[in-house]
């Protein structure tokens, strides 16, 4: 981009007119200690004022009121011209037509994202909370960044003092680059409201909108990506959308990395789908050990015993408060990389501290209760969008397909194996006797080799198979699957159903007395 042959530029002019006030006060009164003419609008003109700083309002700058309930204020030649006018070419026609140049704009928007956010507002607050002027305002000092400084964020506000103080003016090179950050806050501000927007008419029509604009703010730069030499940062999507990690309290630890990161929300979203006391155990974000109990020791003694050695620098989620004994036994059996829970009592973080590298995260149990409506993955340099696999299955909505009917406990570890499987690499196989996992096969390209390996899982930790429950996250295409699920000794399973095969799977349980269970949904995870 070419740059402004002056070089420095020191503003006689600014307008200011935030949201967003913070640190704008003493920002100003630096700026009128420096001889800058200051314009205002609404309540930050009101702010200035009061903190007896001297300001001109916008609408004696223009000699036109502000009209529509503020709606129109800025929207004027005589601001525009002055935030866009090229003192290399423009000055003559800004003579002409009575335009002063104003050579910093400092803005910050309407709290859109904010008010859209809030369940309780209005349709019509929402729609006056979408910002007309400071866009407008905001686009034009950035396209003209070689004459103009455009400020959207007030940690920037310390720069353009020092510049001014120290050099005599603002470099072309912070100009450039504030004019990058306006662009790509304007870009998030659009994206957002139009996220709301399509929410709106998806809600009438179920439809995905012609085009998609996804707002991410940056919270964390990462060590590296998935391996070292890899670059990465975490974001989070703005809007309607939430972010249960945005919320949580890091109680120690490392920094986290993209790994650590990824496999926290695998287990977060599966100690979700838990209502009793449950330990979720994770491993490249697949779960190696899941158990419901009565307690939390109790959880955390079956998720484990399914497959300690993979268990071995997991991610370990409750769904209740983490207490010391349940601690200890964490740390006299296995290492382990974050722990997860909504709350950590304090003999807990003191037994905890002993580790001090292991990072313990509390999130808020209103959080377990979201799920965010939209996925997103990359793929041939695009994106691929679906709604999020959110649906839990009732009680009494499995079809009983098999001549033997499901006892009431071997329904309830069916269920819970259905849950579990929900978020286990496909193609999944589940075993599970009791509300506890004992053996968990997991992305394979044969449903057949899941369960084998399911099987080979349980064998090696001396789980008892015979009499546990089988779930698997699609159909079993051929009746390979029941016939060795057969031989293990499981008693009962849970499928989707939907084969063209179905009578042949259905017929082979039936030849080896097993109760079977379709319901009518699938759960693939790639």
């Amino acid at each position: 981009m070419a740059i402004n042959t002056e070089g420095l530029i020191k503003p006689s002019r600014a307008l200011i007119s935030v949201s967003d006030k913070t640190g704008v006060t003493d920002f100003a009164k630096a700026l009128a200690r420096t001889g800058v003419e200051l314009l205002s609008t609404g309540g930050t003109a009101t702010l200035l004022c009061e903190a007896g700083i001297r300001v001109t309002p916008v609408s004696e700058h223009t000699g036109f009121p502000e009209i529509m309930d503020g709606r129109l204020k800025t929207l004027h030649p005589k601001i525009h011209g002055g935030i866009l006018g090229r003192k290399d070419v423009d000055l003559e026609q800004m003579r002409l037509n009575g335009i002063e140049p104003i050579e910093l704009v400092v803005v910050n928007l309407y709290p859109f994202e904010q008010v859209s956010g809030n369940p309780s507002a209005s349709f019509q607050t929402v729609v006056e909370n979408i910002d007309i002027g400071g866009p407008a305002m905001i686009r034009a000092a950035a396209k003209n960044f070689e004459w103009t400084c455009v400020v959207v964020d007030s940690a920037d506000y310390e720069t353009i003092i020092d510049e001014i103080g120290s050099i005599g003016g603002i470099r072309p090179q912070t100009r450039e680059r504030l004019a990058a950050k306006a662009f790509a806050r304007t870009a998030f501000y659009d994206s957002v409201i139009a996220g709301y927007m399509n929410g709106r008419e998806r809600e009438d029509a179920g439809l995905f909108p012609d085009s998609l604009s996804l707002p991410f703010r940056k919270i964390l730069d990462l060590r590296y990506g998935e391996n070292p030499h890899q670059s990465a940062a975490f974001y989070v999507a703005g809007g309607n959308s939430a972010s249960w990690f945005e919320h949580a309290t890091v109680h120690q630890g490392k920094p986290l990395s993209f790994n650590n990161i990824a496999d926290a929300d695998a287990a977060f979203s599966c100690i979700a789908d838990f209502d009793e006391p449950a330990c979720v155990i994770i491993k490249h974000s697949t779960p190696c050990g899941v158990a419901c109990a009565e307690d939390i020791p109790t959880a955390y003694k079956l998720a484990y015993r399914t497959d300690p050695s993979s268990a071995f620098g997991g991610i370990i989620a409750f769904n209740r408060r983490l207490d010391a004994p349940t601690a200890v036994r964490i740390l006299d059996n296995q290492f382990v990389e974050v722990l997860l829970a909504p709350d950590v009592d304090e003999q807990a973080l003191a037994v905890l501290r002993r580790k001090e590298n292991i990072r313990v995260l509390g999130y808020s149990p209103q959080d377990s209760q979201y799920d965010s409506d939209r996925v997103v993955s990359t793929a041939c340099g695009g994106v691929l969008i679906q709604d999020s696999d959110s649906r839990i299955l009732a009680y009494d909505s499995p079809k009983v397909v098999t001549a033997r009917v499901p006892s009431d406990g071997e329904l309830r570890d069916l269920l819970f194996g259905w849950r579990v499987a929900k978020h286990v690499k496909s193609n999944a196989i589940v075993f599970a006797k009791g509300s506890a996992t004992v053996g968990i096969g997991a992305g394979q390209m044969s449903r057949v080799d899941s369960t084998r390996i399911a099987a080979f899982k349980a064998d090696s930790e001396g789980l008892e198979v015979a009499g546990a429950v089988m779930a698997s996250d699609a159909f079993f295409p051929f009746r390979d699957g029941i016939d060795k699920a057969a031989e293990t000794g499981v008693t009962a399973v849970i499928q989707p159903g939907g084969s063209l095969r179905d009578d042949e799977v259905v017929k082979a349980a039936d030849e080896h007395g097993l109760a079977m269970v379709f319901t009518g949904m699938r759960h693939f995870r790639h």
